[in-house]
């Protein structure tokens, strides 16, 4: 290379890294011009629009300019409705672009061209809007926290036309599907996003380096948007339901239920959203397991009112919204039993508020109301019954004020109230918790203080509790670190409206983590992390967690996965829970232990793929292991039909755990042999990008076969048990269908048709034998049939505005031309 060559070169790469630490910025342009999202840019509005060019790759090649022949260009208009974008996205082999159809949110194999809009510019959330290049929609709240929540949807309009030179994607997004200030003139951060999926390359617009954290802080300028007139933000979502039950208990029993969500805009940075006569009779199933751990199993959100927009709400993370409207839990003695067991506590309401001022201060409230609910329980010795409330009428309130300051860092206080009717408990929980990070998001401090208080109706003392929590990162960089430390009080309890397992306790954690920044010759992306957990009880000081985890990911050049690790106890630790000993101080020991774990997933882009992870664990005990494996091989037949299918099997040999408590108040444990299989199928069909059948088949089978009784000692050891011969074998099977087909028949209105069955085997005298459980499971005796139709539709108050005031300034055949 020439000397004037290499000088040349130099300034090249100098300009370009100073163009990559510079915000790009793209003005826009006012339009009166009907904009028709059909994906052709044919209006006159577009021919002046600026140009938003020169993407740079995000992966695998951080910072690499986008090759000329998949050049991307973006343009951007607006009017008092909404903004319009239209991209063209080029590319030299368009037979060759992806385009799987999905429902959606869910992205599949397939191109995607994305906008990323924060009306505040302040480096916080980010409002995502994506369509794939078979025309899906997916959009979502991205914040650093929480990464991107697709849980939320917004209305919009959106079209792809696939053409010799690529394929183009046409956006209308409305004022309402956006949060901004009430300002002269807007200054929005933006940017955009293109997903080649073949290649598994990410490009967007205003450069995301790789080696900062928090995206949102390195978004580019949209200018000129100016005076903008939003309209009313009234939208009504009305919805009726018709459900048909079978089972052999009950046979074809209908409910009809109807009800109302209301979404307004109480100005342009807050909404109001309420539900009137909740229904969720078509929510996902829970994913329920043999439990013989001394705490409740946690269960994922599924409930779209309470999922939808809910980042803010889960600052501090007190709120565990399936706390609202739960399944009720009814203790009755050996003699007693409940005639009718309800399936959950049902809603009467709820509503939320949210947003965030011109200043960055966010506010949200939650607010949700479950009825008085009762049961009768029959004595079976006498045969006389009695009615008992098992929930009465309760009020959960939730309270966020969340300050944004520096673009990156936030201080939040939250609290948590609930208050129930007549002489029953009420709880109210608080914390303050922040977020600080350098102006080069160099460096992070966060933590929390949260103090929780208990109400026991005729308690003279009442419960007070706390914790705290400080933890300090290096958050950016190829070698990164964080060190942090938490104490929790003993009376610490926030599960009225949240959740938590463990208190009385403090902890000593700290990881540190070593990543590529850009491939190699063997790796698009390869990481590996280095744990470190310790965890010692409050009154005696002894530990009752202590491990160390190595991991290792990495995605190869033909994009397959592979990865693994080990975590290591290398020392007994005393488990303060499993007794299950509330007034005393009861602990056992658990030896030392190694697990070490690997998993390879393959290409998805191929039709056929695979994923594999086995797992051991060596238990420091004779005999006793634990091992299984996850094996799912899933099928893509073409861009309409595909097929998942997962099988888990886990097996665990002398394992040891609480069973009871004998007459003499000894705690009992044993040493059982637990096997669990777990078998799963996904497929999807997709009519078109609006039209979708899906189906759900899960089958969990877990039976535990106690060996040896053993009675724990004070000093955390167990001793053979020769006199206790309770059967504590256990045999659950669990079976759940679902078939369902939705319609999105217009922005915002879905049909959706259900079948569903489902059925719970649990017994203590049992076969072992697949087959035998399987065929019980899956026993037309057993089985609850249910079958639904739901439609909800979109009513936007404007369009009934504009349809009112046509009606009465128009003469007879003759229309306004405005």
């Amino acid at each position: 290379m020439s000397k004037k060559s290499y000088c040349f070169l130099c300034a090249l790469l100098f300009v370009t890294a100073l163009s990559f630490g510079q915000k790009k910025t793209l003005e826009t342009l006012y339009t009166e011009e009907k904009i028709t999202i059909d994906g052709k840019f044919e209006e006159e509005a577009w021919k002046n629009a600026a140009v938003a060019t020169d993407f740079i790759m995000i992966n695998p090649d951080n910072g690499k300019p986008i090759a000329q022949e998949k050049k991307t260009e973006v343009k951007v208009l607006y009017n008092n409705e909404g903004i319009y974008i239209a991209a063209s996205l080029f590319d030299n082999e368009p037979n060759r672009i992806l385009k799987e159809l999905t429902s959606r949110d869910n992205f599949g194999i397939a191109d995607h061209f994305g906008v990323f809009i924060n009306g505040y510019n302040d480096g916080q959330q980010e409002f995502r809007f994506f369509v794939s290049a078979a025309g899906v929609q997916q959009d979502g709240i991205y914040t650093e926290a929480n990464g991107e929540d697709f849980s939320w949807d917004a209305i919009w309009n959106s079209h792809v036309e696939l053409t010799d030179f690529g394929w183009t994607v046409e956006m209308k997004i409305p004022y309402a599907a956006l949060r901004f200030p009430s300002a002269k003139e807007q200054t929005w951060g933006l940017n955009f996003y293109r997903e080649i999926r073949r290649d598994r390359q990410q490009y967007s617009w205003n450069f995301l380096d790789n080696k900062i954290v928090n995206e949102s802080t390195q978004a580019g300028i949209l200018k000129g948007i100016e005076d903008v007139k939003t309209p009313t933000r009234l939208f009504l979502i009305p919805y009726a339901s018709q459900y048909v039950y079978a089972s052999k208990a009950q046979k074809n029993n209908g409910e009809f239920k109807g009800g109302l969500d209301v979404k307004y805009g109480i100005n342009d940075a807050f909404t109001l959203d309420a539900i009137l006569i909740p229904d969720f009779g078509q929510t996902k199933f829970d994913n329920v397991e043999l439990n013989l751990s001394a705490f409740e199993q946690q269960f994922s959100e599924n409930r779209p009112f309470f999922t939808e927009g809910t980042d803010l709400f889960n600052k501090g993370g007190l709120l565990y919204t399936r706390r609202i409207g739960e399944t009720p839990s009814i203790t009755t003695s050996g003699n007693e039993e409940v005639v009718e067991q309800p399936g959950n506590i049902k809603l009467i309401n709820a509503l939320k508020i949210s947003g965030r001022t011109k200043g960055g201060l966010g506010i949200g409230v939650l607010n949700a109301v479950s009825e008085k609910t009762s049961v009768e329980i029959k004595n079976t010795d006498t045969g006389f019954t009695h009615s008992e409330i098992i929930s009465p009428l309760t009020n959960y309130n939730v309270l966020v004020l969340d300050q944004r300051f520096n673009k990156n860092s936030s201080v939040s206080f939250v609290n948590t109230n609930v208050t129930r009717n007549g002489e029953f408990r009420d709880a109210n929980v608080s914390a303050m918790v922040f977020d600080l990070n350098t102006t080069k998001n160099t460096y992070n401090a966060n933590g929390s203080f949260k103090y929780s208080y208990i109400n026991e109706f005729g308690n003279t003392e009442d419960k007070k509790g706390f914790t705290s929590e400080l933890y300090f990162a290096k958050t950016k960089g190829k070698y990164r670190f964080g060190l942090g430390g938490e104490y929790y009080s003993r009376e610490y309890d926030i599960n009225d409206l949240g959740i938590n397992f463990q208190t009385h306790y403090h902890t000593v954690y700290g990881n540190a983590s070593y990543r590529i920044l850009n491939p190699t010759k063997t790796f698009n992306t390869f990481q590996t992390n280095l744990n470190f957990y310790s965890e010692f009880e409050n009154r005696t000081g002894r530990i009752q967690s202590g491990q160390l985890n190595l991991s290792v990911n990495s995605n190869d050049t033909k994009n397959d996965y592979y990865g693994g690790g080990f975590n290591i106890r290398p020392l007994p630790v005393y488990d303060f829970y499993e007794p299950r000993s509330l007034n005393e101080v009861r602990f056992v020991t658990l030896p030392e232990s190694l697990n070490i774990w690997v998993y390879y997933s393959s290409n998805y882009n191929r039709k056929f793929a695979l994923d594999f992870n086995p797992s051991y664990n060596f238990i420091n005990e004779k005999g006793r292991v634990t091992y299984g494996f996850i094996l799912s091989p899933r099928y893509r037949f073409d861009d309409h039909f595909s097929l998942i299918y997962n099988f888990n099997f886990l097996r665990q040999n002398k394992n040891t755990g609480w069973v009871d408590f004998d007459p003499d108040g000894n705690t009992i444990f044993a040493r059982r042999d637990r096997i669990t299989y777990t078998n799963t199928l996904q497929g999807k069909y997709s009519l078109n990008n609006k039209m979708n059948l899906s189906l759900a088949v899960r089958h969990y089978w877990s039976y535990v076969i106690n060996h040896d009784f053993l009675t724990l000692q004070d000093d955390g050891s167990l001793v053979n048990n020769t006199t206790y011969s309770e059967n504590k074998n256990y045999n659950l099977n669990l079976w759940n269908l679902d078939l369902s087909y939705s319609w999105w028949f217009a922005p915002g209105s879905q049909v959706s048709v259900l079948y569903r069955n489902n059925a719970s085997l649990f017994s203590q005298n049992f076969s072992r034998q697949f087959e035998r459980n399987f065929k019980d499971a899956i026993d037309n005796q057993n089985l609850n049939h249910v079958f639904s139709i739901s439609v909800r539709y979109f009513i936007d108050y404007n369009t009934i505005k504009n349809a009112n005031l046509s009606k009465t300034f128009t003469k007879p055949n003759e229309r306004m031309h405005f």
